[in-house]
């Protein structure tokens, strides 16, 4: 019981807590630039449309907290549908300018807004954020992710990747399906923003700068674009790096963009780009030949 209470101190559950919120956001981009191939720099814009309006329907309202987190992640949706109509005609480097032109946008509302605090900020938030409620969360949105992958959704997605005129000359509809991932890309950093606004308890338009946006991509990149492992791996060696290298905070982003660089020489798609995640499961458990034999006699029964 020691040896738990020196793991699962108060300073490893916020670490645990931090990377819980940063996966969750970091797959909602992962879905929006790795999977569909869209260059978003607008990511921290939705994380705090998400963090205000949870937070204001907590302290305006006292609506309880799981109302408080819908309405955040369904704010952020929505203005992912809005952007995602007028934006998402543009590709490459006019859209990466357009959404980070929309994140500077919603920051300067938010200092200008007298009901967000202006410049000060929003404070005291209510805590309801927690290590188990997060985590929960953390496996749903994976689960969702995969599920979206092996759809015929995903499919779709991934050939707007790959082409996206071969893919609306296939009669696939990729305006639609472009709005619809980022809207769930959207969604994801607002449920990201709304677990924040709760765990920090307070909120400033700083925190959701251009920085932050570049900081949630770089954990896709680091991970592997479009790997949803990679991304997991990606957020956890990003929001534990910067801890692990306290020791020496003068020279901490000296180390931090030696490791990026090194990673890039070494593995330019990311730690897990690449890799199919479930064949490697497979082969590793010795299931891919159970699996194949299974298929086998699937067709010898003719079924």
């Amino acid at each position: 019981m020691r040896s738990l209470d020196l793991i699962f101190n108060d300073y490893n559950l916020r670490i645990l807590i931090s990377i819980g919120i940063y996966i969750i956001m970091a797959l909602g981009l992962n879905l929006i630039t790795g999977v569909t191939g869209q260059l978003s720099l607008g990511h921290a814009a939705f994380m705090s449309i998400g963090a205000y309006a949870s937070a204001l329907v907590s302290m305006q309202t006292g609506l309880p907290f799981g109302l408080a987190l819908l309405s955040g992640a369904l704010a952020a949706g929505i203005f992912g549908i809005i952007l995602g109509f007028p934006t998402l005609r543009l590709s490459g480097d006019y859209l990466a300018v357009a959404t980070l032109g929309f994140g500077e946008i919603v920051r300067v509302v938010l200092v200008n807004m007298e009901i967000t605090g202006g410049a000060l900020g929003l404070s005291p938030i209510p805590t309801k954020t927690n290590v188990w409620l997060t985590w929960i969360l953390v496996m749903v949105v994976v689960l969702a992710m995969y599920r979206i992958e092996n759809s015929r959704f995903g499919r779709a997605l991934l050939a707007i990747r790959e082409d996206e005129i071969a893919a609306e000359a296939m009669g696939i509809h990729t305006t639609r399906y472009k709005i619809m991932a980022f809207a769930i890309g959207a969604i994801c950093a607002g449920l990201g923003g709304a677990l924040y606004a709760h765990f920090i308890t307070y909120i400033n338009p700083i925190d959701f700068g251009f920085m932050k946006s570049i900081e949630i991509l770089n954990m896709v990149v680091l991970g592997g674009m479009g790997s949803i492992p990679g991304t997991v791996l990606g957020a956890v060696v990003l929001t534990v790096a910067p801890e692990t290298l306290r020791f020496v905070d003068q020279y901490r982003m000296l180390f931090y963009g030696a490791m990026l660089v090194m990673m890039m020489i070494f593995r330019p798609n990311g730690l897990l780009g690449g890799v199919n995640f479930t064949r490697l499961v497979l082969k590793t458990f010795k299931l891919d030949r159970v699996r194949g034999k299974a298929a086998v006699a699937h067709r010898v029964r003719g079924e």
